[in-house]
Order: C-alpha cells, then structure tokens, then sequence
C-alpha cells in the first residue's frame, strides 16, 4: 500500500512536530528515530522516506522547534497590540518558564546546541539573530539594550527551569523583568 504526497507530507509535518517536542523538552539525546516514527503511526523502516540521516531530520527539528516557540508570533495573532511590557512579561514568567516542552526553544536548547555541529548553530543564530530584531523594535532600534535583553531573558528561564527552589526562580524572573522594563522607561525618557 502505497501512501498520497499528500499523506507522506502530514506524516512528516507530525514526525517533526513530535521531534521539536521532544526536542524542547529532553534535547538532542531524547530524540530516538524508532519511538518517534511509533508516537506517528509509521516503523521505523520509513523514517528515510523523509529524512537523508539523523543529522537532517535532527536540524530540521531544532528549526521546527524554534519556530514554533517564537512569542513572537503569538502576541501577534491575539487581539492586543504586542507591547515591550507585555513582550516582556509573557515571555519571563513562571508559566513560560515551566512549558519546556512548548515554549521558546532557545533556553532550553542553548546549552544542547553549543556543541552540535555548524549547522545546528547556524539555524539558532539565526533564530537568535530575529530575537535580537524583534527585541530592537521595541527599544527604538537599541540593538546593544536589544542584546542585553535577549541574553536576560534567555537565561532567566534557562536558570530558573533548573532551580530547584520556586522561590528563588520565581524571585529570579521577578527581578529580570523589573530590570528589562527599565530598558523601556530609558527609551521613553531619552
């Protein structure tokens, strides 16, 4: 039986859908190519009607994941108007920093893709890359205030997902976020 492009299509939108998954919320060694081809139905046996080897359908995941988690693209398909204090707080708080396996894949992959190959790290730098421009809009086009930002709020939720003291994260992102607004007010007042 043979399947539709169409329907080798979806199944490879679910494999990497599930992959960016797993992706977000066990990194690069969660991902085995026999349980993700089961969690969508297929054997193993056709994971190379979609994919060249690991490494591809590895970084097609990672670009998958990254775009998915983008905030971005949320707050923008809700009614309000994005605000840098809204931008802010949607992204350091307490529920983004527990939906590892749905939220940006930035924190929770940073550490994973520092040592996988160029191609992995040139999709992320890219990602990171349009972080930094979104973040520059809000602040007036500031691209160093910009950087500033992306690096707090990557590593508030990056540090407070693996704190094991709610307190203390929750105290982390608190602080984080009080300093990135006054990044705003200095833009407001310059």
């Amino acid at each position: 039986m043979g399947y539709s492009q169409a329907q080798k299509e979806r199944h490879r939108e679910e494999i990497l859908s599930n992959a960016g998954e797993q992706l977000r919320s066990g990194g690069f060694s969660a991902i085995n190519v026999v349980s993700l081809m089961k969690s969508v139905g297929l054997t193993h046996g056709g994971f190379y009607g979609h994919f060249e080897n690991k490494e591809d359908l590895l970084d097609q995941a990672l670009e998958r994941a990254l775009r998915e988690g983008r905030l971005t693209q949320k707050l923008n398909a809700s009614p309000k108007k994005p605000s840098f204090s809204r931008y802010v707080g949607s992204y350091v708080s307490p529920k983004h920093r527990d939906l590892k396996s749905s939220g940006c894949a930035i924190p929770a992959l940073v550490s994973d893709v520092s040592r996988r190959p160029k191609a992995s790290r040139d999709i992320m730098q890219t990602h990171i890359d349009g972080f930094i421009n979104t973040v520059a809009d809000y602040l007036d086009g500031d691209r160093s205030k910009a950087n500033l930002a992306v690096a707090a709020m990557v590593g508030s939720i990056a540090l407070s997902r693996v704190m094991t003291d709610d307190a203390k994260a929750s105290e982390m992102l608190e602080a984080t976020k009080a300093y990135l607004l006054t990044l705003e007010d200095d833009e407001e007042q310059g």
